[in-house]
């Protein structure tokens, strides 16, 4: 099992920043991405508790169950279902505010299911991939939702 981990300050309120990437639609911002969308609805919130979330990334088709959900602070995850198949422990986000705007802390643990070469192929294949997804769905959100100063002011 390998623990990925993606941070990245957003200049950008945590409300917003927490609404932009529990809205797993946005995900298609990022060149990574090909499709996005929410399968069934959450208690409380479209993507609260009990939500389903498929994706399909250049890296594969995932689909999610979302375990937590605690806005603007944080949101779990688990992968029901992939292809390739995976095994998968956690999923989290966690969002804190700062002076720069708010840090964003993704975190998942997961492990390729594959007799024999599994943990290899997720250490130096998967886990880059896993990785460069995330950053970049970051960057994408960081691109929406960067405050810029307004053009009218001296």
């Amino acid at each position: 099992m390998e623990t990925m981990t993606a941070r990245r300050t957003i200049d950008a309120p945590i409300d917003d920043v927490f609404a932009w990437l529990t809205t797993t639609t946005n995900y298609t911002r990022s060149p990574l991405v090909l499709r996005c969308r929410l399968t069934r609805h959450g208690d409380g919130a479209p993507y609260g508790v009990g939500a389903v979330r498929s994706h399909l990334w250049m890296i594969g088709w995932l689909s999610e169950r979302i375990t937590h959900y605690d806005p603007p602070h944080a949101t779990e995850y688990v992968v029901d279902r992939s292809v390739p198949p995976s095994r998968h422990e956690l999923g989290r986000m966690t969002f804190t505010e700062t002076d720069g705007g708010t840090l964003v802390e993704w975190i998942t643990r997961a492990e390729m299911r594959a007799p024999l070469v599994g943990a290899f192929l997720t250490r130096h294949l998967v886990r880059p991939m896993i990785t460069r997804s995330f950053h970049s769905i970051l960057d994408a959100a960081d691109t929406a939702l960067a405050r810029h100063p307004s053009p009218n002011r001296a």
